[in-house]
């Protein structure tokens, strides 16, 4: 392991961070995706479905200027709050590995940043199931999912609180895990799921499809499609949706985006207005239960009037109530009826 840590320290400090890197190249496939969407122009199958609201579909591997632009926006943005946040949970994560760590695990060992990349995978997949399950996780997640489009742009379009993350992976320098690895596995994830944002690729070989996170899977993590709601949340492995019965294959085209559309592309309010409706709804709320249920509950939740019945949550055409984005949901449902 000599020659990494020679390279790493060869490297400008700037250039420390694999997403630093690999940015420039994020911009290379975006600009070389959209002239393919450009010169190809993909034409629409014929008998396409339609989303929800009766609109069409973009087509497949299609580009919109303004939203490619809000999500290198947002990306841009995100580049500078996550330094923010990284920076905080650097000072937490030596704090633990320092004095509280039973062990240091060598940072010199190849298994050791192994163990980091697949320790943050691990703790990412459950931050990121976290994210779709809790409201007020889910509000700033749900920036990400805002897009119609699926394409490289989408890959940028970040959230600006990465807080739930950095408490997911405390357990890492808790069992001994460098802090700087921690945040190295962060990245190298985070390179690698910007290259699963795309609809030019189609199903890859059949054992990396069971190993990997890939196009495919990622489709269907976007979609918001009842079948495709809160599925295939893993990063770079998609071991832990099979194994925690989250996985869903691909079965046709998604509809992208949120289950009740933002028709903006208004940085700020793409970022904030989930934590708007939060507000509002425990305002509007007469009872703390139904306060904490706003909050804490599942995207769409709200209170159980009696007589309800989980149908009762879709309007005439069979279609979520457009309430909130996400799963609309009633009181207490099971597991199954949202997605999980």
């Amino acid at each position: 392991m000599e020659w990494l840590q020679d390279f790493w320290h060869a490297l400008p400090e700037p250039l420390r961070d694999p997403v630093a890197l690999a940015a420039p190249f994020f911009l290379l496939f975006v600009a070389l995706e959209g002239l393919a969407a450009y010169l190809l122009e993909d034409e629409r199958p014929e008998g396409e479905r339609r989303t929800p609201d009766d609109r069409a579909l973009p087509l497949p591997g299609g580009y919109d200027r303004a939203d490619a632009i809000a999500s290198i926006s947002m990306g841009a943005v995100s580049v500078v709050t996550m330094t923010l946040w990284k920076t905080l949970g650097l000072l937490v994560y030596a704090a633990l590995f320092a004095w509280v760590a039973p062990w240091h695990l060598p940072v010199d060992a190849w298994w050791t940043w192994v163990l980091a990349i697949l320790g943050v995978d691990f703790f990412f997949y459950w931050a990121h199931r976290v994210a779709h399950r809790v409201r007020l996780v889910w509000a700033t997640h749900q920036a990400h999912h805002s897009s119609e489009y699926f394409n490289f742009a989408t890959a940028l379009r970040q959230k600006w609180n990465n807080s739930a993350e950095l408490v997911f992976w405390l357990p890492l320098p808790l069992l001994g895990l460098p802090p700087a690895l921690v945040f190295f596995g962060f990245s190298v994830s985070l390179v690698y799921q910007f290259f699963v944002h795309t609809e030019r690729v189609d199903r890859l070989w059949r054992p990396v499809e069971l190993v990997l996170n890939t196009p495919s899977h990622h489709r269907v993590h976007h979609g918001r499609d009842p079948e495709y709601l809160d599925r295939n949340y893993g990063g770079i492995l998609i071991v832990w949706d099979r194994l925690f019965g989250s996985f869903q294959p691909e079965l046709h085209r998604p509809a992208y985006g949120l289950t009740s559309p933002v028709r903006t592309n208004h940085i700020v309010k793409l970022q904030t207005h989930e934590y708007a409706a939060i507000a509002r709804d425990v305002r509007r709320a007469p009872m703390l239960r139904d306060k904490l249920g706003y909050v804490f509950g599942p995207p769409g939740w709200r209170p159980q009037q009696s007589g309800d019945t989980a149908s009762q949550t879709l309007d005439g055409g069979g279609h979520p109530l457009p309430e909130h984005d996400g799963v609309v949901v009633v009181g207490a449902v099971d597991d199954h009826a949202l997605g999980q």
